[in-house]
Protein backbone atom coordinates (compact mmCIF):
# COMPACT_ATOMS: atom_id res chain seq x y z
CA UNK A 1 0.00 0.00 0.00
CA UNK A 2 0.89 3.75 -0.28
CA UNK A 3 2.28 5.93 1.80
CA UNK A 4 -0.83 8.13 1.99
CA UNK A 5 -2.78 5.31 2.21
CA UNK A 6 -1.11 3.72 5.29
CA UNK A 7 -1.46 7.71 6.90
CA UNK A 8 -4.93 7.53 6.01
CA UNK A 9 -5.36 4.18 7.97
CA UNK A 10 -4.27 5.90 11.21
CA UNK A 11 -5.75 9.17 10.37
CA UNK A 12 -9.18 6.87 10.48
CA UNK A 13 -8.53 5.37 13.59
CA UNK A 14 -7.80 8.33 15.42
CA UNK A 15 -10.88 9.76 13.86
CA UNK A 16 -12.92 7.14 15.35
CA UNK A 17 -11.15 7.54 18.82
CA UNK A 18 -12.14 10.84 18.66
CA UNK A 19 -15.48 10.63 17.35
CA UNK A 20 -16.95 8.86 20.79
CA UNK A 21 -16.55 11.82 22.85
CA UNK A 22 -17.94 13.51 19.89
CA UNK A 23 -21.63 13.90 18.46
CA UNK A 24 -23.61 10.52 17.22
CA UNK A 25 -23.83 11.94 13.51
CA UNK A 26 -19.94 12.41 13.81
CA UNK A 27 -20.00 8.79 15.27
CA UNK A 28 -21.92 7.49 12.58
CA UNK A 29 -19.98 9.23 10.05
CA UNK A 30 -16.54 7.77 11.79
CA UNK A 31 -17.82 4.17 12.11
CA UNK A 32 -18.59 4.00 8.16
CA UNK A 33 -14.63 5.30 7.15
CA UNK A 34 -13.31 3.19 9.78
CA UNK A 35 -15.46 0.04 8.48
CA UNK A 36 -14.53 0.63 4.37
CA UNK A 37 -11.05 1.35 5.53
CA UNK A 38 -11.04 -1.92 7.03
CA UNK A 39 -12.69 -3.58 4.23
CA UNK A 40 -10.38 -2.22 1.62
CA UNK A 41 -6.90 -3.32 3.47
CA UNK A 42 -8.53 -7.34 3.59
CA UNK A 43 -9.98 -6.64 0.35
CA UNK A 44 -6.44 -5.60 -0.76
CA UNK A 45 -4.87 -7.68 1.20
CA UNK A 46 -6.24 -10.98 -0.36
CA UNK A 47 -5.19 -10.08 -3.89
CA UNK A 48 -2.04 -9.08 -3.36
CA UNK A 49 -0.01 -11.85 -1.97
CA UNK A 50 3.09 -10.02 -1.34
CA UNK A 51 1.36 -8.03 1.18
CA UNK A 52 1.33 -8.92 5.30
CA UNK A 53 -1.63 -10.87 5.69
CA UNK A 54 -4.20 -9.47 8.48
CA UNK A 55 -4.46 -11.55 11.82
CA UNK A 56 -6.92 -11.31 14.70
CA UNK A 57 -5.20 -13.37 17.15
CA UNK A 58 -6.74 -14.58 20.40
CA UNK A 59 -10.58 -15.47 20.07
CA UNK A 60 -12.59 -12.42 20.97
CA UNK A 61 -12.86 -11.80 16.44
CA UNK A 62 -14.39 -15.08 15.55
CA UNK A 63 -17.10 -15.09 18.52
CA UNK A 64 -17.83 -11.44 17.75
CA UNK A 65 -17.99 -12.39 14.17
CA UNK A 66 -20.23 -16.06 14.71
CA UNK A 67 -22.31 -13.62 17.40
CA UNK A 68 -23.08 -11.12 14.34
CA UNK A 69 -24.41 -13.83 11.86
CA UNK A 70 -26.56 -15.19 13.89
CA UNK A 71 -27.98 -11.88 14.82
CA UNK A 72 -28.57 -11.64 10.82
CA UNK A 73 -30.04 -14.93 9.97
CA UNK A 74 -31.83 -14.66 12.96
CA UNK A 75 -33.67 -11.58 10.66
CA UNK A 76 -34.85 -14.29 8.54
CA UNK A 77 -37.84 -15.27 11.16
CA UNK A 78 -38.05 -11.94 12.69
CA UNK A 79 -41.60 -10.51 13.84
CA UNK A 80 -41.03 -7.35 13.78
CA UNK A 81 -40.59 -5.40 10.39
CA UNK A 82 -37.88 -5.63 8.13
CA UNK A 83 -36.89 -2.02 8.47
CA UNK A 84 -36.58 -2.92 12.33
CA UNK A 85 -34.86 -5.90 11.66
CA UNK A 86 -32.38 -3.96 9.59
CA UNK A 87 -32.05 -1.19 12.03
CA UNK A 88 -31.50 -3.99 15.18
CA UNK A 89 -28.78 -5.72 12.88
CA UNK A 90 -26.67 -2.77 12.41
CA UNK A 91 -26.79 -1.68 15.76
CA UNK A 92 -25.63 -4.87 17.18
CA UNK A 93 -22.97 -4.71 14.33
CA UNK A 94 -21.05 -1.87 16.13
CA UNK A 95 -19.16 -5.09 17.51
CA UNK A 96 -17.61 -5.33 14.29
CA UNK A 97 -15.18 -2.24 15.51
CA UNK A 98 -13.49 -4.89 17.44
CA UNK A 99 -12.07 -6.62 14.54
CA UNK A 100 -11.70 -3.55 12.54
CA UNK A 101 -9.27 -1.94 14.66
CA UNK A 102 -7.87 -5.22 14.90
CA UNK A 103 -6.89 -4.95 11.28
CA UNK A 104 -5.77 -1.51 11.18
CA UNK A 105 -3.66 -0.93 14.02
CA UNK A 106 -0.51 -2.71 12.97
CA UNK A 107 1.79 -1.31 15.41
CA UNK A 108 2.42 -0.51 19.27
CA UNK A 109 2.93 2.90 18.30
CA UNK A 110 0.00 3.66 15.91
CA UNK A 111 -2.42 1.82 19.26
CA UNK A 112 -0.67 4.27 21.44
CA UNK A 113 -1.25 7.13 18.93
CA UNK A 114 -4.93 6.47 19.06
CA UNK A 115 -5.34 5.56 22.40
CA UNK A 116 -4.03 8.85 23.19
CA UNK A 117 -6.60 10.56 20.79
CA UNK A 118 -9.19 8.54 22.98
CA UNK A 119 -8.13 9.60 26.41
CA UNK A 120 -7.51 13.35 25.48
CA UNK A 121 -11.36 14.11 23.87
CA UNK A 122 -12.53 12.01 26.87
CA UNK A 123 -10.93 14.35 29.29
CA UNK A 124 -12.22 17.29 27.39
CA UNK A 125 -15.58 15.96 28.30
CA UNK A 126 -14.88 15.46 31.69
CA UNK A 127 -13.25 18.99 31.97
CA UNK A 128 -16.43 20.09 30.35
CA UNK A 129 -18.81 18.45 32.86
CA UNK A 130 -16.92 20.38 35.49
CA UNK A 131 -16.57 23.64 34.17
CA UNK A 132 -20.63 23.44 33.64
CA UNK A 133 -20.54 22.27 37.41
CA UNK A 134 -18.74 25.04 38.40
CA UNK A 135 -21.51 27.64 36.85
CA UNK A 136 -19.92 28.40 33.18
CA UNK A 137 -21.25 28.41 30.41
CA UNK A 138 -20.16 26.07 27.30
CA UNK A 139 -20.97 27.11 23.60
CA UNK A 140 -20.56 23.17 22.79
CA UNK A 141 -22.65 22.11 26.02
CA UNK A 142 -26.62 22.55 26.93
CA UNK A 143 -27.31 25.05 29.53
CA UNK A 144 -28.19 22.40 32.75
CA UNK A 145 -30.67 24.75 34.17
CA UNK A 146 -32.80 22.99 30.86
CA UNK A 147 -31.20 20.01 30.22
CA UNK A 148 -31.15 18.64 33.88
CA UNK A 149 -27.63 17.56 33.38
CA UNK A 150 -24.32 18.19 33.28
CA UNK A 151 -23.26 15.84 30.37
CA UNK A 152 -21.79 16.71 27.18
CA UNK A 153 -23.36 15.49 23.91
CA UNK A 154 -25.01 12.50 25.52
CA UNK A 155 -27.03 11.85 28.79
CA UNK A 156 -25.39 11.65 32.53
CA UNK A 157 -26.30 7.71 32.09
CA UNK A 158 -23.91 7.18 29.39
CA UNK A 159 -21.43 9.90 30.91
CA UNK A 160 -21.11 8.53 34.43
CA UNK A 161 -20.25 4.84 33.07
CA UNK A 162 -17.81 6.19 30.50
CA UNK A 163 -15.79 8.69 33.16
CA UNK A 164 -15.77 5.65 35.36
CA UNK A 165 -13.82 3.74 32.73
CA UNK A 166 -12.07 6.53 31.39
CA UNK A 167 -10.39 6.69 35.06
CA UNK A 168 -9.73 2.96 35.05
CA UNK A 169 -7.99 3.42 32.01
CA UNK A 170 -6.03 6.21 32.50
CA UNK A 171 -4.83 4.63 36.02
CA UNK A 172 -3.99 0.83 34.90
CA UNK A 173 -2.58 2.49 31.40
CA UNK A 174 0.13 5.05 33.18
CA UNK A 175 2.78 2.14 33.20
CA UNK A 176 2.60 2.00 29.24
CA UNK A 177 4.56 5.31 29.10
CA UNK A 178 8.12 5.52 28.90
CA UNK A 179 9.90 5.25 32.26
CA UNK A 180 11.39 9.45 31.63
CA UNK A 181 8.02 10.22 31.60
CA UNK A 182 6.38 8.32 34.58
CA UNK A 183 6.96 10.52 37.21
CA UNK A 184 5.06 13.59 35.71
CA UNK A 185 2.22 10.98 34.24
CA UNK A 186 1.15 9.70 37.54
CA UNK A 187 0.60 13.10 38.97
CA UNK A 188 -1.33 14.02 35.73
CA UNK A 189 -3.41 10.36 36.30
CA UNK A 190 -3.98 10.46 39.50
CA UNK A 191 -5.69 14.16 39.20
CA UNK A 192 -7.93 13.11 36.07
CA UNK A 193 -8.82 9.65 37.77
CA UNK A 194 -9.76 11.71 40.94
CA UNK A 195 -11.94 13.98 39.10
CA UNK A 196 -13.01 11.58 37.07
CA UNK A 197 -14.68 9.55 40.25
CA UNK A 198 -15.77 12.35 42.03
CA UNK A 199 -17.55 13.47 38.97
CA UNK A 200 -19.72 10.25 38.43
CA UNK A 201 -20.43 9.80 42.64
CA UNK A 202 -20.97 13.86 43.62
CA UNK A 203 -21.96 15.11 39.80
CA UNK A 204 -23.79 12.88 37.94
CA UNK A 205 -26.55 11.00 39.31
CA UNK A 206 -26.65 7.59 36.88
CA UNK A 207 -26.45 4.69 39.87
CA UNK A 208 -25.54 2.00 36.98
CA UNK A 209 -22.41 4.79 36.88
CA UNK A 210 -21.99 4.39 40.50
CA UNK A 211 -22.35 0.58 40.42
CA UNK A 212 -19.65 0.17 37.35
CA UNK A 213 -16.83 3.23 39.31
CA UNK A 214 -17.08 0.98 42.72
CA UNK A 215 -16.57 -1.93 41.03
CA UNK A 216 -13.61 -0.78 38.83
CA UNK A 217 -12.26 0.60 42.22
CA UNK A 218 -12.58 -2.62 44.03
CA UNK A 219 -10.88 -4.22 40.77
CA UNK A 220 -8.03 -1.39 41.21
CA UNK A 221 -7.53 -2.26 44.83
CA UNK A 222 -8.24 -5.78 44.57
CA UNK A 223 -4.74 -6.18 42.42
CA UNK A 224 -3.04 -4.05 44.59
CA UNK A 225 -3.33 -6.16 47.15
CA UNK A 226 -0.95 -8.53 48.71
CA UNK A 227 -2.44 -12.30 47.33
CA UNK A 228 -2.70 -13.13 51.45
CA UNK A 229 -5.17 -10.11 51.57
CA UNK A 230 -7.46 -10.58 48.63
CA UNK A 231 -10.09 -12.66 51.30
CA UNK A 232 -11.20 -9.58 51.95
CA UNK A 233 -12.09 -8.29 49.19
CA UNK A 234 -15.91 -8.60 49.64
CA UNK A 235 -16.07 -5.74 52.15
CA UNK A 236 -14.30 -3.46 49.97
CA UNK A 237 -17.26 -2.39 47.77
CA UNK A 238 -19.67 -2.81 51.13
CA UNK A 239 -17.65 -0.29 52.56
CA UNK A 240 -17.31 2.04 49.26
CA UNK A 241 -21.19 2.14 49.37
CA UNK A 242 -21.39 3.04 53.45
CA UNK A 243 -18.63 5.66 52.83
CA UNK A 244 -20.76 7.13 49.69
CA UNK A 245 -23.63 6.96 50.89
CA UNK A 246 -22.76 9.37 54.13
CA UNK A 247 -21.17 12.18 52.11
CA UNK A 248 -22.40 11.60 48.30
CA UNK A 249 -26.21 13.58 48.11
CA UNK A 250 -26.14 11.78 44.78
CA UNK A 251 -25.44 7.83 46.00
CA UNK A 252 -27.46 8.18 48.69
CA UNK A 253 -30.37 9.50 46.51
CA UNK A 254 -30.22 6.86 44.30
CA UNK A 255 -30.03 3.85 46.66
CA UNK A 256 -32.96 5.16 48.01
CA UNK A 257 -34.91 5.49 45.07
CA UNK A 258 -33.62 2.09 44.48
CA UNK A 259 -35.47 0.39 47.32
CA UNK A 260 -38.52 2.72 47.14
CA UNK A 261 -39.04 1.65 43.55
CA UNK A 262 -38.64 -1.67 43.84
CA UNK A 263 -40.81 -1.95 47.17
CA UNK A 264 -43.87 0.07 44.73
CA UNK A 265 -42.97 -2.51 42.10
CA UNK A 266 -43.43 -5.35 44.29
CA UNK A 267 -46.59 -4.30 46.76
CA UNK A 268 -48.84 -2.58 43.61
CA UNK A 269 -47.01 -2.87 40.41
CA UNK A 270 -46.38 0.67 40.24
CA UNK A 271 -43.67 1.23 36.97
CA UNK A 272 -43.60 4.84 37.04
CA UNK A 273 -40.32 4.60 38.90
CA UNK A 274 -37.16 4.20 36.98
CA UNK A 275 -36.53 0.77 38.95
CA UNK A 276 -40.34 -0.38 38.56
CA UNK A 277 -40.05 0.72 34.86
CA UNK A 278 -36.74 -1.66 34.46
CA UNK A 279 -38.50 -4.41 36.96
CA UNK A 280 -41.64 -4.22 34.41
CA UNK A 281 -39.31 -4.86 31.02
CA UNK A 282 -37.48 -7.66 32.61
CA UNK A 283 -40.28 -9.60 33.66
CA UNK A 284 -41.84 -9.30 29.96
CA UNK A 285 -38.22 -10.04 28.29
CA UNK A 286 -38.47 -13.44 30.07
CA UNK A 287 -42.47 -13.88 29.69
CA UNK A 288 -40.86 -13.87 25.86
CA UNK A 289 -37.89 -16.04 26.06
CA UNK A 290 -39.94 -18.61 28.02
CA UNK A 291 -42.22 -18.75 25.04
CA UNK A 292 -39.09 -18.72 22.72
CA UNK A 293 -36.37 -20.00 24.17
CA UNK A 294 -33.95 -21.81 21.84
CA UNK A 295 -34.42 -19.71 18.31
CA UNK A 296 -35.57 -16.29 19.99
CA UNK A 297 -38.44 -14.39 17.79
CA UNK A 298 -35.10 -12.13 15.71
CA UNK A 299 -33.68 -9.31 15.65
CA UNK A 300 -35.31 -6.56 16.24
CA UNK A 301 -38.66 -7.72 17.56
CA UNK A 302 -37.80 -6.77 20.85
CA UNK A 303 -40.67 -3.51 20.93
CA UNK A 304 -43.43 -5.80 19.23
CA UNK A 305 -42.56 -9.15 21.74
CA UNK A 306 -42.69 -6.42 25.14
CA UNK A 307 -45.97 -5.04 23.55
CA UNK A 308 -47.37 -8.32 23.29
CA UNK A 309 -46.36 -9.72 26.18
CA UNK A 310 -48.02 -6.27 28.68
CA UNK A 311 -51.26 -6.31 26.37
CA UNK A 312 -51.44 -10.15 27.13
CA UNK A 313 -50.84 -9.96 30.93
CA UNK A 314 -51.37 -6.72 31.60
CA UNK A 315 -54.77 -5.66 29.39
CA UNK A 316 -56.20 -3.39 31.80
CA UNK A 317 -53.41 -0.77 32.22
CA UNK A 318 -51.46 -1.78 29.02
CA UNK A 319 -49.63 1.17 27.52
CA UNK A 320 -47.67 0.84 24.68
CA UNK A 321 -43.76 0.39 25.40
CA UNK A 322 -41.21 2.10 23.32
CA UNK A 323 -38.19 1.52 25.58
CA UNK A 324 -36.00 -1.54 25.08
CA UNK A 325 -35.59 -4.13 27.81
CA UNK A 326 -32.75 -1.94 29.79
CA UNK A 327 -30.53 -4.72 29.95
CA UNK A 328 -28.37 -6.20 26.71
CA UNK A 329 -28.51 -9.82 27.60
CA UNK A 330 -32.35 -9.99 27.86
CA UNK A 331 -32.17 -8.40 24.41
CA UNK A 332 -29.89 -10.97 22.98
CA UNK A 333 -32.55 -14.02 24.67
CA UNK A 334 -35.32 -12.28 23.26
CA UNK A 335 -33.95 -11.90 19.96
CA UNK A 336 -31.85 -15.22 19.88
CA UNK A 337 -33.72 -17.20 22.35
CA UNK A 338 -31.25 -18.71 25.49
CA UNK A 339 -28.55 -19.26 22.86
CA UNK A 340 -28.12 -15.38 22.25
CA UNK A 341 -27.32 -14.93 25.69
CA UNK A 342 -24.97 -17.65 25.35
CA UNK A 343 -22.88 -15.92 22.76
CA UNK A 344 -23.24 -12.15 24.80
CA UNK A 345 -21.99 -13.81 27.02
CA UNK A 346 -19.46 -15.61 25.04
CA UNK A 347 -17.57 -12.40 23.55
CA UNK A 348 -17.33 -11.39 27.06
CA UNK A 349 -15.69 -14.23 27.87
CA UNK A 350 -13.27 -14.36 24.80
CA UNK A 351 -12.22 -10.62 25.45
CA UNK A 352 -11.24 -12.09 28.97
CA UNK A 353 -9.26 -14.82 28.03
CA UNK A 354 -7.89 -12.35 25.20
CA UNK A 355 -6.68 -9.92 28.28
CA UNK A 356 -4.89 -13.11 30.05
CA UNK A 357 -2.52 -13.18 27.26
CA UNK A 358 -1.42 -9.51 27.24
CA UNK A 359 1.11 -7.68 29.74
CA UNK A 360 -0.24 -6.23 33.23
CA UNK A 361 -1.01 -2.70 32.28
CA UNK A 362 -3.27 -3.94 29.39
CA UNK A 363 -4.23 -7.09 30.75
CA UNK A 364 -5.95 -4.97 33.63
CA UNK A 365 -7.17 -1.76 31.69
CA UNK A 366 -9.06 -4.65 29.08
CA UNK A 367 -10.17 -6.51 32.08
CA UNK A 368 -11.49 -3.72 33.76
CA UNK A 369 -13.68 -2.62 30.57
CA UNK A 370 -14.90 -6.16 30.17
CA UNK A 371 -16.49 -6.13 33.87
CA UNK A 372 -17.90 -2.47 33.24
CA UNK A 373 -19.73 -3.55 30.62
CA UNK A 374 -20.90 -6.49 32.14
CA UNK A 375 -22.06 -4.84 35.27
CA UNK A 376 -23.66 -2.00 32.89
CA UNK A 377 -25.33 -4.33 30.76
CA UNK A 378 -27.11 -5.81 33.72
CA UNK A 379 -29.16 -2.29 33.64
CA UNK A 380 -28.77 -1.41 30.23
CA UNK A 381 -28.88 -2.14 26.64
CA UNK A 382 -25.02 -1.27 26.83
CA UNK A 383 -23.82 -2.23 23.39
CA UNK A 384 -26.96 -1.79 21.66
CA UNK A 385 -28.08 1.62 23.03
CA UNK A 386 -26.06 4.55 20.62
CA UNK A 387 -22.68 6.38 21.94
CA UNK A 388 -22.04 4.23 24.81
CA UNK A 389 -21.90 0.94 22.85
CA UNK A 390 -19.74 2.78 20.25
CA UNK A 391 -17.57 4.11 23.16
CA UNK A 392 -17.47 0.35 24.79
CA UNK A 393 -16.40 -1.35 21.62
CA UNK A 394 -13.31 1.55 20.77
CA UNK A 395 -12.33 1.61 24.00
CA UNK A 396 -12.07 -2.28 23.77
CA UNK A 397 -10.35 -2.45 20.51
CA UNK A 398 -8.05 0.14 21.21
CA UNK A 399 -6.21 -1.66 24.78
CA UNK A 400 -6.69 -5.19 22.87
CA UNK A 401 -4.75 -3.65 19.87
CA UNK A 402 -2.30 -1.89 22.51
CA UNK A 403 -1.92 -5.15 24.26
CA UNK A 404 -1.18 -7.13 20.97
CA UNK A 405 1.61 -5.23 19.81
CA UNK A 406 3.09 -5.82 23.01
CA UNK A 407 6.13 -3.22 24.23
CA UNK A 408 9.20 -5.26 23.98
CA UNK A 409 10.70 -6.51 27.79
CA UNK A 410 13.44 -4.70 29.48
CA UNK A 411 17.06 -6.59 28.93
CA UNK A 412 16.30 -9.46 31.61
CA UNK A 413 12.96 -8.48 32.70
CA UNK A 414 10.41 -11.50 32.75
CA UNK A 415 6.73 -11.09 30.93
CA UNK A 416 4.13 -10.87 33.26
CA UNK A 417 2.32 -13.34 34.49
CA UNK A 418 -1.73 -13.42 34.11
CA UNK A 419 -4.42 -13.37 36.82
Amino acid sequence: MTSSFLNMRLSLVCFMAIAVALPIGIISLAKLLLLLCALTVLVSGWFRRSHTPVSFPGTTAPMILLALAAMATSSLWSTGSSDEAMSAVVKHGKLIMIPAFLCLVRTRREALIALACFIVTQVFLLASTWLLALGLALPWAKNPATSGSFAIFSTYLDQSIMTGVLAAMCWHLKACVPARHRTLLTIITTIICALALACVFFIFQGRTGHVVAIALVTLALLWEMPKRYRVGVVAIPLALVALLAMNSGKVNHGLMEIGSGIEAFNTSGDISSSSGIRLNLWHRSLQSISENPVWGTGAGSWGRELNRQEALHAPATFVRIAANPHQEYLLWGIELGVPGIALLCGVLVALYRDSRRLDTPERRALQSIVAALALASLFNCALYDALIGDFFCVALALVLALGVHAAPPAPGAPRASSV
